[in-house]
């Protein structure tokens, strides 16, 4: 049974730093690319990055570079999202989600396999 499992969601004052984690189980983790994705209250859920199996690709909404960084830890089967610089308008509820054959050039389009019950990011002003 495949489970992915994010952790380091919470509070932070603007300007102020996250790292989220994600833990998966149940699949050979390195196979597959890993993203992260975000839903704002109302709002419909987007894509924030991803990332290679081997680490060595990674991708991001055009709005989030240099403040969003993705890595993973293939010897922990976890993903991260490290998030600098943190503003109100990214508080969401963040997913990481796993795909094994991308099709397309588009990350936030890919046909995700497996996904995460979120965890919440609030930003406070």
């Amino acid at each position: 049974q495949v489970q992915l499992v994010e952790s380091g969601g919470g509070l932070v004052q603007a300007g102020g730093s996250l790292r989220l984690s994600c833990a998966a189980s149940g699949l050979t983790f390195s196979s597959y690319y890993m993203a992260w994705f975000r839903q704002a209250p109302g709002k419909e859920r987007e894509f924030v990055s991803a990332i290679s199996g081997s680490g060595i690709m990674s991708y991001y909404v055009d709005s989030l570079k240099g403040r969003f960084t993705i890595s993973r830890d293939n010897a922990k089967n976890t993903v991260y999202l490290q998030m600098n610089s943190l503003k109100p308008e990214d508080t969401a509820v963040y997913y990481c989600a796993a795909n094994r054959f991308p099709v397309g050039s588009r990350p936030g389009q890919w046909k995700y396999d497996y996904w995460g019950q979120g965890t919440q990011v609030t930003v406070s002003s």
